[in-house]
């Protein structure tokens, strides 16, 4: 809907917008992005880090965080908000951020984002959805000459995906102060360069504080990740929170040895025991004793390799979730119990665990929750509620500031992490349309 408020009459008609106990004296204005400007920039953006997906034979997207075309990717994001007049800096984990002023610059902005960086076979949409909605929601203020009362900071927070250094939403952590600045430039990836290392490498090792000012509200979209809104046939969900996620690394240390020559009993196979791990978490989902819990043994890697030898060593990486924290820290229990008889099976085989991420349950402010539904309402379109099974930045800023998240209907069964990832074009305006107006409402009110 085409509406400039700069006139007295559209400054009442922002203010119905944005407070639902105002009496205006004509329809509060709906907010509409352009989604073909959206759409145009989540296909370019999908272009920096694209690849042949041998699997799918879909063009998939590699862009890793604080690799080359992370950095490439960063710059193109910069460019399109300092061209919708962001005032843009960054922080000394890379994250970025992108400030449009309120009439009242001196309270707490209302913050809308996610991440750009992606799994090693990912989608065009995962994260940079959020991102790339927040600037067409400033871009859609401009273009309708609207200036809200608190400011509006777009986000894009660093290493959300963990998959190089081996932390989930490493950037928002460390901004909201659950992770240490020194613990997570010591991170390594896989093959032993730091996290401080590589920030410099790419030349995005910023000077903003570290520790983010707690902002008025924070919203973020995001593609579901899952089949919920598209089995029933509905565009958007709000999000009611996050839950519980445990990461570690288990090493299995055996012994080298011919594979035709040395019996079977005296062996200690690494490999084996990697597959009695995986066998035994899949177990535990089945059996129903954890409630919703799900496994996922992600990583695999033996060594030496050889076709004709028992592994020495091998590495897996055992993903754990829960609605239930309690019911997540029995699963991590009864892990550590059937590692600790391992040794028992093989003689001279050792273990050792490495906790990589835990996180809790994050239940989402009720308030904000409300604000998104509403917004949703207001552009024609019905929400289903339901909590995220994946992990988002919105679950660390939600620790220092109210926070709720808008979900997109992903087709394919809501597949991601995979070059089918794919919402229309339809769905994304819809939920950035929906971003736009809750952050409006969101920068009108006094306090929360």
């Amino acid at each position: 809907m085409d509406v400039t408020p700069t006139s007295s009459t559209d400054q009442t008609d922002l203010a119905a917008l944005t407070n639902p106990n105002a009496s205006p004296t004509l329809a509060p204005p709906v907010l509409t992005i352009d989604g073909d400007r959206l759409w145009s920039d989540l296909m370019e953006l999908a272009t920096i880090g694209a690849y042949d997906d041998e699997a799918t034979d879909l063009i998939g997207v590699n862009r890793q965080s604080l690799t080359d075309e992370d950095a490439a990717g960063r710059r193109l994001v910069i460019r399109w908000m300092e061209e919708a007049g962001l005032i843009v800096t960054v922080d000394p984990m890379g994250s970025i951020f992108g400030r449009r002023a309120g009439l009242r610059d001196d309270l707490a902005p209302v913050m809308a984002g996610s991440h750009i960086d992606t799994v090693g076979t990912a989608g065009a949409f995962d994260g940079c959805l959020g991102v790339l909605a927040g600037i067409e929601a400033v871009r859609t203020l401009n273009d309708r000459g609207i200036t809200t009362e608190r400011p509006l900071v777009v986000a894009a927070f660093t290493e959300e995906e963990g998959v190089r250094f081996g932390t989930d939403m490493l950037g928002s952590a460390v901004a909201a102060g659950r992770i240490s600045l020194e613990d997570a430039h010591a991170l390594t990836d896989a093959d032993g360069l730091t996290f401080g290392e590589e920030l410099e490498r790419i030349g995005f090792a910023g000077a903003a504080p570290v520790l983010l000012d707690p902002p008025h509200a924070y919203v973020e979209c995001h593609i579901e990740q899952g089949p919920v809104l598209l089995r029933e046939d509905v565009a958007l969900g709000v999000v009611t929170g996050v839950q519980a996620i445990s990461w570690q690394r288990v090493a299995l240390h055996g012994r080298a040895a011919h594979a035709g020559t040395t019996p079977t009993e005296l062996r200690a196979d690494a490999g084996l025991a990697a597959a009695q791990v995986i066998v035994h978490v899949r177990a535990m989902v089945d059996s129903g004793r954890y409630g919703r819990l799900r496994g996922t043994v992600g990583h695999i890697a033996a060594s030496p390799g050889l076709p004709s030898v028992v592994p020495d060593r091998a590495e897996i990486t055992v993903d754990l979730r829960n609605p239930e924290d309690h019911h997540l820290e029995a699963a991590e229990r009864d892990l550590a119990a059937f590692l600790d008889t391992l040794p028992d099976t093989q003689p001279g085989l050792r273990v050792e665990t490495q906790r990589m991420a835990r996180t809790r349950p994050v239940p989402f402010d009720e308030g904000v929750q409300d604000t998104i539904e509403k917004s949703a309402a207001d552009l024609g379109h019905p929400v289903r509620r339901l909590m995220s099974g994946a992990g988002h930045d919105a679950q660390e800023i939600a620790a220092i500031a109210p926070t709720a998240m808008v979900f997109v209907r992903g087709q394919y069964d809501g597949i991601s992490h995979n070059p089918r990832e794919y919402s229309t074009p339809e769905d994304c305006a819809a939920g950035a349309s929906a971003l736009a107006n809750t952050i409006v409402r969101l920068s009108q009110e006094e306090t929360r």
